[in-house]
């Protein structure tokens, strides 16, 4: 199975199913001397986790992460890091039903095209369980943005279904189960789900993430381009169906006099591009939006195929999430970290020797809202 690696100077692979023993990944490509200890990835791994509310999955994984190389004393080396996080609460026994029948909307009838086998357990490989190991390399990422360049990666969940935040305030995304942005909507959101997760079906939802500190001039201007790798990053994780960039797709109905982003002494007068132009960072705050799709494993019945061509009726048993979005805001701020710290190598790597360009326009405040 190709392309498990991600990024080029700063690269992640990825290994290991859902259900197999372990999962893990090979950090390259990241600086010597940077602070690092196994303690250091629990809060953002509790964060993705599941079973943390009665609103996710219930299954309850440890996700104790074992450093194996690329650490000395507490500090990086520039070697290659590996990661390691066992499974301890597989239940294989929940999908023994389903072993042959294509579930709908999932990867079982695409997986099983292109390799003629699949592993069942979990979905396998194409399991959310997955995105474990790119929320750890983030946090690799998130550590070094933020101590070398003061870049700083936040993220919220900004709709859920067609419930939106009547107010965005960043401070409160951590105190509530949904990295909801606004506290007082929180019981609605409670209510919400405990009546969508009765009814045996799902719901999807959108994440924001804005990054804040960036320097003018990361990105490159064609193949590399900034916001194209954001994207690209952002779509390959589990059930995103769309990203936006900025205003996005908002971009469509406003007239050039609207969207352009007026630049005077005191700075950027709106970032309806959302920190990016030419696919190079404006030193703006980023701010891109990721659409995820309603969960597929749903108990309510439904038509499909069997894996010989047989039409038969599926159920889906066991743990999941009755909206993957509400904890995807972690996965979203990991994916960011690592496109950023990936092109910060890139362009130092390239343009070290620029150095700072006057005039430098102000980049202005953080805004949720643009």
């Amino acid at each position: 199975m190709a392309s498990n690696t991600f990024g080029k100077l700063f690269a992640v692979t990825t290994f290991g199913e859902s259900h197999g023993p372990a999962i893990g990944c090979v950090v390259d490509g990241c600086p010597p001397g940077l602070p690092l200890a196994a303690e250091d990835f629990r809060a953002d791994l509790d964060r993705r986790a599941t079973g943390r509310s009665r609103h996710t999955s219930q299954r309850r994984e440890t996700d104790e992460v074992e450093i194996l190389s690329g650490v000395y004393e507490g500090r990086t080396t520039g070697t290659p890091i590996a990661l390691l996080i066992r499974n301890t609460d597989a239940r294989s026994k929940d999908y023994s039903a389903i072993a042959g029948q294509f579930r709908p909307g999932h990867a079982d009838y695409t997986y099983w095209q292109k390799y003629g086998i699949r592993d069942p357990r979990g979905g396998g490989r194409s399991s959310a369980r997955e995105t474990t190991m790119r929320v750890a390399a983030g946090v690799i990422a998130k550590r070094w943005l933020a101590e070398r360049h003061g870049v700083r990666v936040r993220g919220y969940l900004s709709q859920l279904g067609e419930l939106r935040p009547q107010g965005v305030d960043l401070d409160v995304v951590e105190g509530n189960p949904f990295f909801w942005p606004c506290e007082a909507q929180v019981p609605q959101l409670e209510t919400y789900m405990d009546a969508l997760r009765k009814s045996g079906d799902s719901v999807g939802a959108r994440v924001d993430v804005v990054a804040d500190g960036l320097p003018p001039g990361w990105g490159e201007p064609i193949y590399g381009k900034l916001d194209g790798e954001l994207a690209a990053a952002l779509m390959s994780i589990n059930a995103v169906k769309g990203v936006e960039i900025g205003d996005g797709f908002a971009s469509v109905t406003q007239k050039g006099s609207e969207h352009r982003d007026l630049m005077g002494a005191a700075g950027f007068e709106s970032n309806h591009a959302g920190g990016i132009l030419g696919g190079i960072s404006t030193g703006q705050p980023l701010h891109c939006s990721v659409a995820f799709k309603p969960t597929s494993s749903l108990r309510l019945p439904a038509d499909t195929l069997d894996i010989h061509g047989n039409a038969v009726e599926v159920i889906t048993t066991g743990r999941h999430d009755p909206c993957v979005g509400i904890r995807a805001t972690p996965i979203c701020e990991a994916m960011v970290a690592l496109v950023l710290m990936d092109q910060a190598l890139r362009h130092r790597a390239q343009c070290g020797d620029v150095g700072e360009i006057t005039p430098r326009v102000p980049g202005g405040k953080p805004d949720p809202k643009r």
